[in-house]
Parts: C-alpha cells; sequence; structure tokens
C-alpha cells in the first residue's frame, strides 16, 4: 500500500503542511513513522479521512481552490469493478470526482483505493491519469 509523507498528504486534502502535522498531532490523522524518522500516512487512512473530511466541509478554511488545465490531483477514495465497466471516484480537496471508464483501463493503471491520482476533465468526461 502506498504511504503519503505529511506534504503529500497535506497537498491532497489541499491544506497546509502546518494544518496537516496539527491534525496528525491531534490524532485526526493516523501516522507512522518510515525507517529515516519521517512521519507518513498510509494511502487508504487518507483516502477515508479525505472522504470524510469533504462531507463534514471541515477543509473549506476560504482557501481558494483552483483547477490549472482542469487537473484535479487527489486520492481514489472508491472503485466499483463491473464485468465490463468500472467507477472510480477521487478525492480532490473539496472535490469529489466520478469517473465511468473500462474495467480494463482500472488493471492497466493499477488503480487502487489510496493511490494518488489526477483526474482530468473536459465538458462532461473525466479522464483518469495516474500519477
Amino acid at each position: 500500500m502506498q504511504s503519503y509523507t505529511i506534504g503529500q498528504a497535506a497537498r491532497l486534502l489541499g491544506v497546509s503542511p502546518d494544518t496537516a502535522r496539527r491534525w496528525a498531532d491531534a490524532g485526526r490523522i493516523t501516522t507512522h513513522r518510515d525507517e529515516g524518522g519521517r512521519r507518513l500516512v498510509d494511502g487508504r487512512d487518507l483516502a477515508a479521512f479525505s472522504a470524510g473530511l469533504a462531507r463534514s466541509g471541515a477543509a473549506d478554511d476560504g482557501t481558494p481552490y483552483t483547477s490549472v488545465r482542469n487537473a484535479f490531483p487527489g486520492i481514489v477514495t472508491a472503485i466499483k469493478l463491473g464485468d465490463v465497466a468500472a467507477q472510480v471516484e477521487i478525492q480532490a480537496g473539496p472535490h469529489r470526482l466520478v469517473s465511468l471508464l473500462t474495467r480494463e483501463a482500472v488493471e492497466e493503471l493499477g488503480l487502487e483505493v489510496g493511490m494518488e491520482a489526477t483526474a482530468r476533465v473536459k465538458s462532461t468526461n473525466v479522464h483518469i491519469d495516474r500519477t
């Protein structure tokens, strides 16, 4: 499972690294240390926290969220696989994006819950890039 540094987690949550550190210190985000002593957040834990944060509206601290070239970097929070089609949800800061794509595309990208990914939006289509 992929893990994220506090800085990476902060970027995916749309908050400052200091805010993510305070949340970790308060026990809101579960962290562990790697062999180098860096604090890391498990991808699944970050995905669950990100989705919960968006539902509660707690991430809205007045910071403007922007989309450069309609790219939304975030974390995969859910994947529903069918025989042919799939549904992938990404939480990008306060934005929840859902893309319908082929099961084959999900498998080729190796997408998993807790993985960092970027949703690219053009008109009514959402494309997923693995980052």
